[in-house]
């Protein structure tokens, strides 16, 4: 069973990567998510980093719409979607999350890692969130609230713990926008 709040982010989500408004997710949108999120980091369309980041969200669109049974060719209504997220997020736990997300955080740290280290530093995630339209002081503090281990960097698993911990209600910075 989810929250409010959960239910609230999902439908947010769902929202956002509906990028064409029709009120359906069809790989067409989860491709245009990741043009914007490419474009917002003023990475040209041909980049390897631009490419992974569409690969990473043709593999997220591929296994929601496998999950729902309308295989990749097909759309998810907001119900469809709702019922696989939430079965991923709240009942298959953190490894089946880890493993369906791990492709999209990288892609997405890939786009600001300027020292292609494979982690993120306090610099880097100020230009992320401000990629998604989160002020630099909001950053800040959600850099220090990430940061569990204390090393001033973030890895792909803090990323990861802080995606799911917005859709549990116990972060509100939206790292996916």
């Amino acid at each position: 069973m989810t929250t409010a709040v959960a239910q609230d982010r999902l439908t947010q989500r769902f929202e956002k990567w509906d990028t064409n408004g029709d009120g359906a997710l069809e790989l067409a949108d989860f491709q245009e998510e990741a043009r914007r999120i490419a474009e917002a980091f003023a990475k040209d369309s041909s980049s390897p980093e631009t490419r992974n980041l569409l690969n990473a969200f043709t593999g997220l669109f591929e296994y929601l719409a496998t999950q729902a049974g309308v295989g990749k060719n097909g759309s998810l209504s907001e119900e469809q979607f709702r019922a696989v997220t939430e079965r991923l997020i709240f009942q298959e736990g953190e490894a089946s999350f880890n493993r369906v997300m791990r492709p999209v955080i990288k892609g997405v740290i890939g786009m600001c890692d300027d020292n292609h280290d494979g982690q993120i530093n306090g610099d880097e995630f100020a230009i992320w969130l401000g990629a998604v339209g989160v002020d630099k002081d909001e950053a800040r503090a959600a850099f220090d609230q990430i940061d569990t281990s204390g090393d001033g960097q973030l890895s792909t698993e803090e990323l990861l713990a802080a995606v799911r911990s917005f859709h549990f209600g116990k972060l509100n910075v939206p790292l996916l926008g």
